[in-house]
């Protein structure tokens, strides 16, 4: 095993740890642990944290760690700071060290809830986007619900704002970034739109000049729509180019829909955001009962399935194949055992079981056109008492990184008061 692996799996695990404390330290008086160990940990200025990205640059590994509004003392300045962007050097998962804050939207007087802070973020090498000064690193990162900006994090301790991507939004929520094309999908919500949450397209491949490409929903969110209007959009994954598919969550933790895009179609198809124009792209549509949101929607590609491995393909007709009750059906393409999912983790939003408990659901997409659940999965709850511990019980999301030491192998759930979970 390389040292690069090596280290790869001594900070996924640390940075798991780090979101299981931050999340379930309050609701529990003791560790509770099964196949993980507690490796380190840091109190991030006491900032409440959200999304954290890791990233390797030159020898170092470092986390840019997103927080919900409000503000705390930095030792590092003196400074009261309204809390933003936490980074901090993860090179050594038992010592991580906090390097830098980068305030980010003040909360509004009187605001609760997700108003102010920063808390998105996504880091790309320049020596990976089209035209960027390749000795840069770049982190995208929302500014509250207002904003998207790139700053450059070539210096960790020393970060600088490189650009304000679109200003003037009503929310902003988890965008994806292709390092290798700088292609954008920003969770926005122009003033226009009649949702708080849909997509915008860019192009960042110079994060100094940002290119407005489109925007993007389900049909019925744009501006000039009648109707009710579909649940917003919470987050979208795309495989890029190679892959050409992106795939997207809307509703948190009710009405929850899954699409799958067809990635081309998207970034040449026309622009105007007509009905026509935002059902193009389609690949699938599954819209989801009111009790089961979509808040993140992960693919697992060229899953194998061994309970199926031994099926063939029938040579031809029935009659070649032995069958002597032939009802017309033709030979299917492929065999069951290999297969695509998506995981399709709702977000459970009331404390103490005050509301139906979201779970990761598995969404069978081998036959992409025709989307179908096949199975689900929840922390039983008498196994400790959940729903009587206070916070939140059920899940969250999904770990959303592609390593190749856990793809298709493990899946890590965050379970609010339920810790993360590792799911096989």
């Amino acid at each position: 095993m390389t040292s690069f692996v090596q280290n790869f799996r001594k900070w996924c695990f640390a940075i798991a740890i780090l979101t299981l404390v931050c999340v379930a330290a309050l609701a529990q008086q003791k560790v509770e642990k099964s196949n993980m160990e507690l490796v380190g940990y840091n109190d991030l200025q006491a900032r409440s944290s959200y999304q954290p990205t890791l990233h390797k640059q030159g020898n170092r590994w470092f986390a840019y760690i997103g927080h919900h509004g409000g503000s705390q003392l930095n030792p590092l300045t003196g400074k009261e700071e309204d809390n933003g962007t936490s980074i901090v050097d993860v090179t050594d998962p038992k010592q991580p060290k906090y390097v830098a804050h980068i305030p980010g939207e003040p909360r509004a007087a009187g605001a609760t809830g997700e108003s102010g802070g920063a808390q998105m973020a996504r880091v790309c090498d320049g020596s990976q986007l089209p035209r960027a000064d390749k000795s840069k690193v770049y982190l995208l990162r929302t500014y509250g619900g207002s904003a998207h900006e790139v700053w450059d994090v070539t210096d960790p301790a020393k970060p600088s704002r490189v650009s304000v991507v679109v200003s003037g939004l009503r929310d902003t929520h988890k965008s994806w970034w292709e390092c290798d094309t700088g292609i954008a999908y920003l969770v926005s919500g122009p003033p226009d739109w009649r949702v708080r949450r849909m997509t915008q397209v860019y192009d960042l491949g110079d994060p100094s000049e940002p290119r407005f490409i489109r925007n993007f929903g389900l049909p019925g969110q744009q501006p000039g729509s009648t109707g009710p209007a579909p649940t917003e959009l919470h987050g979208m994954i795309s495989t890029g180019p190679k892959g050409n598919r992106i795939y997207f969550g809307y509703g948190t933790g009710t009405s929850g829909v899954v699409q799958i895009v067809d990635r081309d179609k998207l970034l040449k198809g026309a622009k105007e955001p007509t009905n026509a124009n935002l059902v193009y792209p389609e690949v699938a549509r599954l819209d989801l009962p009111p009790d089961m949101g979509a808040h993140t929607t992960f693919p697992l590609l060229s899953m194998q399935l061994g309970e199926f491995g031994k099926q063939k393909l029938r040579p031809g007709s029935a009659a070649a194949a032995g069958i002597d009750h032939d009802h017309g059906d033709a030979s299917p393409e492929r065999t069951q055992s290999g297969r695509a999912f998506i995981a399709a983790i709702g977000e459970t939003t009331a404390n103490e079981c005050l509301e139906n408990r979201q779970l990761v659901r598995m969404v069978d997409i081998t036959t992409e056109s025709k989307p179908v659940g096949v199975s689900s999965w929840t922390v039983p709850e008498s196994s400790g008492n959940f729903c009587n511990r206070g916070g939140r019980f059920g899940t969250h999301s999904s770990n959303e990184n592609m390593t190749p030491i856990y793809y298709g192998r493990v899946l890590f759930i965050a379970h609010f008061n339920a810790g993360v979970r590792a799911l096989d």
